[in-house]
């Protein structure tokens, strides 16, 4: 089971403010930059993100229903700072990941607590600057 919305909002409302500024720099967290599918606007979305074959895997902690995943998906890709840097990531892809093998180790316990088991694969474009 995956966080309830009414957690999401807060987060969305309180905690990202506050973490968005940390998040491009600290390990294990990324800020992904994507546009809306409605409004075209861009949203910044704090996310755990890890380094995987031919790019990276995104740990989806609401679920595939999110707001921003389904605009990453609908736009076939996003950017995203990590360290500092951003990376272009393009061919979102879905995947259910009962075990957690696509993550860190040391990660698996925690996102099992919180019952996370979907995940964002993207495929990165300068990944070069990520080895």
């Amino acid at each position: 089971m995956v966080a309830p919305r009414s957690v999401a909002r807060f987060n969305r409302r309180v905690t990202n403010r506050v973490f968005g500024k940390l998040a491009p720099f600290a390990p294990g967290f990324g800020m992904i930059v994507h546009k809306g599918r409605k409004s075209g606007r861009t949203f910044r979305t704090p996310v755990n993100i890890f380094r995987a074959e031919n790019g990276y895997v995104v740990a989806l902690t609401y679920g595939s229903q999110s707001d921003w995943v389904r605009n990453v998906v609908a736009a076939g890709g996003c950017d995203a700072i990590m360290r500092g840097q951003t990376v272009h990531l393009t061919e979102p892809e879905l995947v259910r990941d009962p075990r957690r093998r696509r993550v860190p180790a040391f990660t698996r316990p925690i996102l099992g607590a919180v019952g996370v088991d979907e995940f964002l694969l993207l495929h990165a474009v300068n990944s070069e600057k990520f080895q």
